[in-house]
């Protein structure tokens, strides 16, 4: 289930512009390829502090599920970002889930925003165990709770 922005406020904070407070670096189990710069890799990024445990563990369980070699194969490498403070898509008044780091785009150039389950990467077989894998460690997905967005993993506690 979804929590809403009062419950993001109460458990993980108000969010500022440069994440000062609640932002932590993580180490990534596995490099990761920039979307929009496939030719630069990631190893770190910054998000949530409270949910570093289970998104490492998201990612440690993708790489034993997987293996990097099919991880690259199927995309999931590809990172589209995790802490950025802006608006929601269409609003002036809704902070993103980014904005708390508690949300991570994967393959976004393949998951468009408007995509769905006909269209959208992440809704093929393929890739339910990598959806599974995010619920099993208290994460959720646009793609599969809305149909839309399936970039989109967030916290959902």
């Amino acid at each position: 289930m979804m929590i809403n922005t009062e419950q993001l406020n109460a458990k993980y904070g108000i969010p500022n512009a440069n994440g000062i407070g609640y932002l932590t670096t993580i180490v990534l189990p596995f490099k990761m390829r920039i979307a929009w710069q496939r030719s630069s890799y990631v190893t770190r990024i910054q998000c949530h502090k409270l949910i570093t445990e289970p998104l490492l563990d998201t990612f440690d369980d993708i790489l034993a599920h997987y293996g990097y070699e099919k991880i690259v194969a199927l995309g999931i490498d590809l990172y589209g970002g995790c802490f950025n403070y802006r608006f929601m898509r269409g609003s002036t008044q809704t902070l993103s889930r980014h904005s708390w780091g508690t949300a991570i785009d994967l393959d976004p150039d393949r998951n468009l925003l408007r995509e769905n389950s006909k269209t959208a990467r992440f809704a093929r077989p393929e890739y339910q165990d990598m959806i599974d894998i995010f619920y099993q460690n208290g994460f959720l997905s646009l793609g599969r709770e809305k149909n839309y967005d399936w970039m989109h993993f967030e916290i959902a506690k």
